[in-house]
């Protein structure tokens, strides 16, 4: 094979070490370093010393993003690739011979590096996966106080939608405060919720203990912090999100994705998406929404989603779930469509996989969205069906005329 990189390097990446071999025409060096910034700054001097043009690390954990932070500051190009796509013969596998086999790969041009956005994007990043992580917290933390009640034999939530809305939140602060009186708690009902105050005494009636009422306060006060710090988190995001402000009212259009889902896809895939992925296909394939490929003895096998971008993911099937929910549109016609036939989550799924091909496009040609409707898919069947008439008619000898009626 012919060499593409004649100073290359190979590295085997740890948490605490890493094994660097260096290909040059003048031989093979291996050496190991420790992870500190001081021994890592060393490995750079060393890898200048036999100028090395582009260095190749499987993408191990976050352990590699202390190397590439170092790395990117040189001009030596740092590659960090999929681990699947460079696995070692099994066997006698040592963590030299990694080291030697992703460098000798490398050497002959047969790795392809992730896309790894700049440090500006992947700080967006971290702080939006980090709020994820927040509202996922406080929506966990909302289910150990629904388990708190039900413990309690207080039904709340068979009446109020939200436990922590208004109303709800009013009634647990009253119960924690020593308050037991069902009459008394229904009082704290507001707007609609009155109407319900016969159903609300019902439920409210149970058997709370003191350390239930002590839980309940932990877990409220955790929600209350959990909650300023997503507002703090919201701040910084927008304000680092304001050169992407077009971008993020474009996707804004798309049916289910709201700003968080929009600002999720840009800090993820990036806006230059045709740059980075080259087609909606590959785009949607990296983020884990393209069925994977089966072939045996020319049959065509049943195969699951491939391994992908799972935050990405997450928050588009998030979003096909709220499109579905959306009346008289293409993508809720689409979801009922596939729901009836293949069930609800790969339905989910397929729509998800829309939504990120139609912002790939929305992306690339700087268009805001076109709602097809809600009949989308009866009128392509309508004018399939006609056309195929038409075919078989012709077939027939006949001479076909199409007029509409009305």
């Amino acid at each position: 094979m012919d060499v593409v990189y004649s100073h290359c390097c190979g590295l085997d990446v740890h948490k605490k070490n890493v094994v660097a071999c260096v290909l040059t025409p003048e031989g093979k060096e291996i050496r190991t370093f420790a992870t500190l910034t001081d021994d890592l700054l060393q490995l750079i001097d060393w890898l200048k010393n036999k100028k090395c043009t582009v260095v190749a690390m499987e993408s191990t954990a976050s352990f590699w993003k202390p190397i590439f932070n170092l790395l990117e500051l040189e001009e030596i190009q740092p590659l960090v690739v999929n681990a699947q796509h460079i696995r070692n013969v099994p066997g006698r596998k040592t963590d030299v011979k990694d080291a030697e086999w992703i460098a000798s790969l490398l050497r002959h041009g047969l790795l392809k590096g992730s896309y790894i956005p700049t440090r500006e994007h992947r700080e967006l990043r971290e702080l939006i996966r980090y709020r994820r992580s927040l509202i996922e917290e406080r929506s966990r933390e909302a289910n150990r106080i629904q388990k708190v009640l039900e413990g309690a034999n207080i039904k709340l939530s068979s009446v109020i939608r939200d436990v922590l809305g208004k109303s709800g939140r009013a009634m647990l602060d009253a119960m924690i405060a020593g308050e037991e009186d069902p009459v008394v708690l229904s009082e704290f009902a507001q707007k609609r919720m009155k109407s319900k105050k016969a159903e609300l005494q019902r439920a409210l009636h149970g058997l709370m203990g003191p350390h239930q009422k002590q839980m309940l306060q932990i877990q409220l006060r955790h929600i209350d912090f959990l909650e300023a710090e997503i507002l703090t988190l919201n701040a910084e995001v927008k304000a680092r999100m304001s050169p992407f402000e077009e971008d993020l009212e474009r996707l804004d259009t798309i049916p289910g994705v709201g700003r968080s889902t929009a600002e999720h896809i840009v800090t993820e895939a990036g806006v230059n998406v045709q740059e980075q992925f080259g087609s909606a296909a590959r785009l949607c394939a990296w983020a884990g929404l393209a069925p994977g490929q089966n072939e045996s003895a020319g049959k065509q096998k049943n195969a699951k989603t491939r391994k992908g971008n799972s935050k990405l993911r997450s928050a588009l099937i998030e979003a096909a779930r709220a499109a579905a929910r959306t009346q008289d549109t293409y993508l809720s016609n689409m979801y009922k469509r596939l729901a009836a036939r293949r069930g609800a989550n790969r339905a989910a799924v397929a729509v998800a996989h829309r939504i990120l091909f139609i912002a790939y496009h929305l992306l690339t040609k700087q268009q805001d969205y076109k709602e097809l409707g809600s009949n989308y898919f009866e009128e392509r069947q309508r004018e399939h069906s006609i056309r195929r008439s038409v075919k078989r008619l012709e077939a027939l000898g006949c001479k076909v005329t199409l007029e509409s009626v009305g």
